[in-house]
């Protein structure tokens, strides 16, 4: 077992391992939970990971809240663990890997690979679907006898029925599969995943994601339906989709070998590098309410003192909250973030502190592609975001509905908008006003 170590994200540590030393870094992103230590305990597992390491430099992480990372208060958001997989690559010196998301971790993974494509040679999505399909009535059903039943010989063999039938009559991965499930995580932190999973969408990220795909499904697969995993391959632009034989969602139970073969095939095309000029963000648009008529009763000296101390107070938020300024137009700004979540908190902290000049800001944020032009961006996603800003209240943050669906989790709350036609924009537009959760 290789050692494990830590890498820092903010202010939580995450537990990683590295093997292997083939051509490209593979990094796994687990699914709801794992323990990366106690998983060599199960031979199927060991296997299957030193196959991978045999040709890729393999490198294993549990998440937030899980395993062997800092347990943590609330529910992590998907901004907050696609930080963690970049502070795990820079922790184990991975300039770029290909990113390998099994189940619950291919949202993430597709996520990543849009944000960050310079730090992607290539994803692969294993038993994974774009947008939770949980029956609310049974999730609430399964919540309430959670804590009871979690970790239980009983909880396991259920789970192995949906997640692993091929070996439920082995008695001993049985036995250790309720142990692995208390050396995950506690019921806790388990449930908190599972209410922000049911409200993971991450369907308008996908035409996004330009770095070279494969999709991986079982066709018997009982957890995941193997026409999610069509629809993903469908929305991901050159995506390859290969349907394998078995009815486990685990890669590693039933033909692990038919996995593996298609992973190394897949890594083997792969160049260490690639051209990219697209990238997905949240931009931002700020706009003074009212600019040109305090400043004709403010005078030109009084009125650019008074934008200066503007200025001063939205770049900080922008530096506090990892934005990067891309445009002043005088009394607005524009900038763009790697995280929705970090953005609204950024509007919402430059509307509340702009009062305190006596002046009033409205903010527009939208998440989408955007087209790198040297240190300015483009594209229609830039269009989008200023014509959310212009339908603003003064003092109100208003987002777009992909804004909306990539923060579940954040403890963010909305007041739906309605549908806009924004000019200039071919589809109409569903907004979302801030309204708790968006200050810090």
């Amino acid at each position: 077992m290789p050692e494990t170590r830590y890498a820092r994200s903010g202010d939580v540590s995450i537990a990683y391992q590295v093997l292997g030393a083939g051509p490209l870094d593979l990094l796994m992103v687990p699914g709801y939970v794992s323990n990366t230590e106690f998983e060599w305990t199960e031979p199927k597992i060991a296997a299957f990971r030193r196959r991978l390491a045999s040709f890729s430099r393999l490198i294993l992480f549990d998440k937030r809240g899980t395993g062997l990372s800092d347990q943590v208060h609330g529910v992590p958001t998907l901004e907050e663990r696609i930080d963690d997989v970049r502070a795990v690559m820079e922790a184990a010196r991975s300039e770029r890997a290909v990113i390998f998301g099994l189940s619950e971790g291919g949202s993430m993974t597709a996520l990543f690979a849009a944000t960050y494509p310079q730090r992607v040679s290539g994803i692969i999505l294993y038993g994974a679907e774009a947008q939770s399909r949980t029956d609310p009535e049974r999730l609430r059903e399964f919540l309430d006898e959670l804590p009871g039943q979690w970790g239980t010989q009983e909880f396991a063999d259920k789970d192995m029925r949906v997640y692993a039938p091929s070996v439920i009559r082995n008695v001993e991965t049985r036995r250790w599969f309720a142990s692995w499930i208390r050396f995950c995580a506690s019921p806790g932190a388990f449930a908190a995943y599972v209410r922000m999973n049911a409200d993971i969408d991450v369907r308008h990220v996908l035409p996004n994601v330009r770095v070279p795909t494969l999709v991986l499904h079982r066709t018997g697969d009982r957890a995941v339906s193997v026409t999610h995993g069509r629809e993903l391959a469908a929305a991901i632009p050159n995506a390859e989709l290969v349907e394998l034989d078995g009815v486990d969602h685990y890669p590693w139970y039933g033909d692990a070998e038919s996995v593996i073969g298609e992973i190394q095939r897949f890594i083997s095309r792969l160049s260490d590098e690639a051209a990219f000029d697209r990238v997905l963000a949240t931009v931002l648009f700020t706009d003074l309410v009212g600019s040109t008529e305090m400043a004709a009763q403010l005078g030109d000296r009084a009125w650019r003192d008074l934008l200066e101390k503007h200025h001063a107070i939205v770049r900080a938020h922008l530096a506090r909250f990892r934005g990067h300024e891309i445009d002043n137009a005088g009394d607005g700004f524009l900038a763009s973030f790697d995280g929705p979540a970090r953005a609204i908190r950024c509007a919402c902290a430059i509307t509340e502190n702009v009062r305190e000049l006596g002046l009033q800001v409205r903010a527009g944020l939208h998440t989408g592609e955007c087209e790198l032009l040297g240190s300015k961006m483009g594209g229609i996603a830039i269009h989008i975001g200023a014509r959310v800003a212009a339908r603003a209240e003064p003092s109100q943050v208003l987002v777009s509905s992909t804004v909306r669906d990539l923060v579940a989790g954040s403890g963010i709350t909305f007041e739906e908008r309605g549908a806009a036609t924004l000019k200039g924009v071919p589809e109409e537009v569903r907004l979302y006003a801030v309204t708790m959760g968006g200050a810090t």
